[in-house]
């Protein structure tokens, strides 16, 4: 009974998890054509970091979420973290939305290829078949060599990288740091970095090459309107409670209940593609989505095999 309590409570917070992401890229792409990505992102961790201090800190120990014993790995986790969100909102911002989201979530093949190379994990044959197939799915959406491929189609492949990075270092140390302990510093390395890329390109003086994805990296800073301070807000709440969500439910129940949670948000992004930013995805886009989903579903069930199996 105890068990089925912590599946569902994780089940649970997979969900809002998914949801609170999906809600977060739409907030993101909404602003992408007025605002750099690197205010958007600093306003954001600002607003996260007041939601965190207020809501989440007091019920986890307060201000020993500060403490760690891994501090050079927390920032380099962090730094992951600011490098996958950057590509990823880049190419959001130039790109289909729905096309972007089933492009990152080639996460868990790339999370499968690194555990194999950093952290000597054996994978067999089947696994490595699901690699294969979700590749396939992700050329098949970008695309190369035809008319339909863009540069920018590339960015969320790279920041699904960034984040295989992150879950390997994270694999590395939740023995000892509380999910807490993970968001606080991950927050941390949000707020240094876009400060840091502010005042390096906060004047705008190289925008002008007339790219969606470059233009949202190169603009100038101006005052926000009163209009866009609810999406501000949005994502800002948005990103610190779906990265409390999700690092509570992968602690509550198994790997194998939650990731296909966490597949939610392909549909929803198709959802507000179509219903918000009127794009719809063409066969060939439905049919890469469709193998990355199935590879990546077939990836999280037999790790749960193995598992159950011994091995």
């Amino acid at each position: 009974m105890r068990n089925l309590s912590h599946n569902l409570v994780g089940a649970l917070c997979a969900l809002g998890a998914a949801v609170a992401f999906s809600l977060n890229d739409v907030g993101i792409k909404f602003l992408s054509g007025d605002y750099p990505l690197h205010q958007v992102v600093l306003i954001r961790t600002l607003i996260g970091l007041a939601v965190f201090i207020v809501i989440f800190m007091p019920f986890n120990g307060g201000f020993s979420v500060m403490k760690t014993t891994r501090i050079k790995a927390q920032l380099i986790r962090g730094l992951c973290a600011v490098a996958a969100n950057v590509m990823f909102f880049l190419g959001l911002s130039a790109m289909k939305f729905a096309d972007a989201v089933a492009i990152f979530f080639v996460s868990p093949l790339i999370i499968t290829i690194f555990s194999v190379v950093f952290l000597k994990e054996t994978v067999g044959p089947r696994r490595w078949s699901a690699v294969v197939l979700g590749l396939v799915g992700v050329v098949i959406v970008i695309r190369p060599g035809t008319s339909a491929f863009q540069i920018a189609s590339l960015l969320p492949l790279f920041a699904a990288m960034g984040y295989g990075f992150l879950h390997i270092i994270t694999r590395r140390i939740r023995d000892t740091e509380s999910a807490a302990t993970l968001t606080f510093y991950t927050l941390v390395m949000f707020l240094f970095s876009s400060a840091l890329i502010g005042v390096l390109l906060g004047h705008g003086r190289y925008d002008g090459f007339g790219h969606p994805a470059l233009g949202f990296l190169l603009r100038a800073w101006h005052i926000p309107a009163a209009s866009d301070l609810p999406v501000f807000l949005l994502i800002g709440v948005c990103s610190v409670t779906g990265g409390m969500l999700i690092s509570q439910a992968y602690r509550k129940s198994e790997a194998a209940l939650v990731a296909p949670f966490e597949y939610i948000s392909l549909p929803l992004a198709i959802l507000w593609g179509v219903s918000i930013f009127n794009e719809f995805p063409d066969s060939y886009a439905m049919l890469g989505m469709g193998l990355i989903i199935g590879s990546g579903l077939y990836m999280v069930w037999r790790e749960a095999q193995i598992n159950k199996n011994g091995g």
